[in-house]
């Protein structure tokens, strides 16, 4: 009993000793491929001045808090909010294309750490809420359809000490996302070309700068 209390003991200081908190928030750039999307907007909406390459930027807004079970392994849950459009005018109306995924990952990181400075390489996997309005030329509103799925993500991220417990830091990501067929009711964007159901499955690279409070 009193080998197991000292144990104990030692468990409890060690996580003493290398607990910390974590807590960022930033913004980036996604480069989004969703070859189901870019071929029902292709063939079906843009000009041929207007096609929509394999690889399409998108805005990111992240924010996230882990906590370090020791001073090389931290878990952390990280909220993301991707938005991005598409618009084409015509002689009749435009067409509006707007959607947004809310993407919250658990994701592990390995960390080296160092006096003003770290590193962290992780990935983990999540769900995705995706919502999609779409405003066909020549009608009064736009549709709502979504989606629920899931994704994988890798990371890599290194932050410079600002001053106190603030720091800067910059990471690059790959990840891919199942977003699924979104839909209203039981209605699917639906390319008519193709004859399927557009899926939002993407592939993605990016990029992010941000700001930590870590403690």
């Amino acid at each position: 009993m009193k080998y197991f209390c000292t144990f104990l003991l030692l468990i409890l200081l060690s996580c003493n000793v290398y607990s910390q908190y974590d807590f960022r928030a930033g913004m980036g750039i996604n480069f989004v491929s969703t070859p189901s999307l870019t071929d029902y907007l292709n063939q079906n909406f843009a000009a041929s001045n207007q096609q929509i390459g394999v690889f399409n930027s998108a805005i990111i807004f992240t924010a996230e808090g882990g906590y370090f079970l020791n001073d090389h392994y931290e878990i952390s849950l990280e909220l993301g909010y991707l938005i991005n459009s598409y618009n084409y005018s015509y002689s009749i109306g435009t067409y509006r294309l707007n959607y947004d995924i809310i993407m919250p990952t658990v994701i592990n990181y390995y960390v080296i750490r160092g006096a003003g400075y770290s590193f962290k390489f992780g990935g983990g996997i999540g769900l995705r809420f995706l919502s999609a309005d779409q405003q066909l030329p020549a009608t009064p509103s736009a549709v709502n359809y979504s989606s629920t799925g899931f994704g994988f993500l890798l990371k890599a991220e290194g932050n410079t000490l600002l001053s106190g417990n603030f720091y800067a830091n910059i990471g690059v990501d790959l990840g891919y996302d199942f977003n699924g067929k979104p839909k209203y009711g039981s209605t699917y964007i639906v390319n008519y070309i193709n004859n399927e159901n557009v899926n939002f499955n993407a592939l993605s690279a990016g990029i992010h700068l941000g700001v930590s409070y870590i403690f």
